[in-house]
Formats: C-alpha cells, sequence, structure tokens
C-alpha cells in the first residue's frame, strides 16, 4: 500500500506541475503585443499580476533616452513573450516613487507580480532580450 500511495503522489504532483506550466504558456501566449500603457496605480497592479513577466518601462516625454528606447520596447512586446508596460513618471508621480525611480528611464523586470531586475539608462534590445529570457520558466 504504501508504494501506491507514493505513486499516486508523485503523481499528483506531476499533474499540477504540468497544470501550471499550462497555465503560463496560456498567459504567456496572451501577452500583449505593444506595449501597454499604464492609467493608474490599480491598472499598474492589474498589469503586473496578469501576466507571468512584465517589463515596466517609468519614463516621461521629455527624457532623450526614454524616446529612443522607445522603439526597442515595441520589438520587445511584438517579439518575445513579456508584456511592456509603459509609466509616464510625470502623470503617476506616486507610483514612480513607490518604485523607487530616480533616474529615466528606468525599467523594472516583474516575474509572477515580484520585481526581479532593475535597470536604469539607456539599454539595448541585446541586454532587454537576455534580462528577459534569464527569468523565463525551463
Amino acid at each position: 500500500m504504501d508504494e501506491t500511495d507514493e505513486l499516486e503522489r508523485i503523481r499528483e504532483k506531476k499533474r499540477e506541475e504540468l497544470r501550471k506550466r499550462a497555465e503560463r504558456e496560456q498567459q504567456a501566449a496572451s501577452s500583449p503585443d505593444t506595449p501597454v500603457s499604464v492609467t493608474g496605480s490599480g491598472h499598474f497592479q492589474e498589469v503586473v499580476d496578469r501576466h507571468p513577466i512584465v517589463l515596466v518601462d517609468f519614463y516621461a516625454d521629455w527624457c532623450g533616452p526614454c524616446q529612443m528606447l522607445a522603439p526597442t520596447l515595441e520589438t520587445i512586446a511584438a517579439e518575445t513573450t513579456a508584456t511592456v508596460a509603459k509609466v509616464d513618471t510625470d502623470a503617476h508621480q506616486r507610483l514612480a516613487q513607490q518604485h523607487g525611480v530616480q533616474g529615466l528611464p528606468t525599467l523594472v523586470l516583474f516575474v509572477d507580480g515580484e520585481p526581479v531586475e532593475r535597470l536604469v539608462g539607456m539599454q539595448n534590445e541585446a541586454t532587454l532580450r537576455q534580462v528577459i529570457s534569464n527569468h523565463q520558466p525551463a
């Protein structure tokens, strides 16, 4: 009986792992292929909670490097499983403060709702792809 119980426990664990992987893949497949403009704190939290990998761009319209980074972020949104969210720091100063934004652009990578990477300043596409790839489930 002990072996049967142990086998059933292992099977159940494997089924749960497969179910979670399928959920992550489905969420990743539903990732928007264009950047999402965050409209407020509630919307920010919804985006971060809804998608498994979210690259948040804290930017300002007057910021030159932010403007230069925009086309790269559009490519990242279209070609990776990450969701790209854009937060206008002028319109959402409190949100920027809550996330410790001191320089622009600031990019924060969220995985499963938690911040795991922070990049400040202009970044190239290869760096962003690598950061995202480092945090994708195996």
